[in-house]
């Protein structure tokens, strides 16, 4: 294994990682809701009067933020390797995962672990051996 040091940008990081608690920090304050993604996008498709504003406010930033970002720099290029049935494979099996899972790994690692839930560490423990092992079994054994 190689790491290319010209990609490792931990300034830029940790500024990411800053921004993104204090706006997890900042919805459970202002709104009393945890920042998990999946459960956001959830009650948008299964709406509740009066709770939809905020999750459409909160998902347009996600969409906006790199098109202002691309105003002022250059975006890197995207790279997928993988075809769009086993994308949509991929999209499916995390689907059904968050859902079984009780959230995903913005709601339990960023929001979650913040609260120090027991629930959350072992989701997102889970989360890093999944991918631990899928990375070494598509790596190593299945020859990819």
């Amino acid at each position: 294994m190689t790491i290319d040091w010209s990609a490792f940008t931990p300034w830029s990081a940790t500024a990411g990682g800053i921004v993104i608690g204090v706006a997890a920090a900042l919805l459970v304050l202002a709104n009393g809701r945890v920042a998990g993604i999946s459960g956001i996008v959830g009650g948008i498709l299964s709406p509740r009067s009066g709770d939809v504003a905020w999750r459409i406010a909160f998902i347009a930033g996600l969409l906006a933020a790199p098109v202002v970002h691309s105003a002022v720099s250059v975006l890197p290029a995207i790279t997928i390797d993988g075809t769009y049935p086993m994308m949509i494979v991929a999209g499916l099996v995390v689907g059904v995962g968050t859902r079984y899972g009780g959230g995903c790994t913005s709601g339990h690692g960023v929001c979650g672990l913040s609260r120090l839930s027991p629930r959350s560490l072992v989701a997102t423990l889970s989360f890093i051996a999944s991918g631990f092992a899928t990375v070494y079994f598509l790596r190593h054994l299945a020859g990819s």
